[in-house]
């Protein structure tokens, strides 16, 4: 397993310069992290490839990262989407707190959510949009630009 991720971080990072020149447009800027306590990036890094290709800007806070740090960086980035997600039922509690304190700082930015634990349910409980892989993600994150009057380029 730990073989199989660590060839995944290269094929990215090979990968990544090809597809950004393919990307003129810029759709929108999205905030991703994997939630504090989860190490788990695999997944979070195919969704971050897949939304650059489609035009996002993406910044990319890793894994392991809490609450408040996700909250710093939003204020500082100004992105149109926080992406949180979480392999782990023990993690996946931390992607609530996260959407907690954004409202509690008074961001108004929406949450897209997913990971192999996170299902539409639990992302409509803590108010947030569920994707359940990286190409449903892109979906997602066109659906909420458009919602904020922000029409996907094509």
């Amino acid at each position: 397993l730990l073989s199989s991720a660590e060839t995944m971080e290269t094929g990215f990072v090979f990968l990544k310069p090809m597809l950004d020149e393919k990307t003129s447009a810029r759709r929108g800027k999205i905030l991703l992290a994997t939630v504090e306590g989860d190490i788990h990036d695999i997944g979070k890094h195919i969704v971050a490839l897949l939304l650059r290709n489609h035009g996002f800007e993406v910044v990319d806070m890793g894994k392991d990262v809490a609450a408040e740090k996700i909250i710093a960086a939003a204020r500082k980035e100004n992105p149109d989407i926080i992406g949180l997600s979480a392999l782990m039922t023990t993690t996946m509690v931390k992607m609530k707190e996260v959407i907690c304190a954004a409202k509690k700082e008074e961001l108004d930015v929406p949450f897209l959510v997913g990971g192999a634990v996170v299902d539409a349910d639990y992302a409509k409980s803590i108010g947030a949009v569920y994707a359940r892989d990286g190409v449903e993600a892109v979906s997602r994150a066109q659906e909420i630009m458009a919602a904020r009057g922000c029409p996907k380029n094509t």
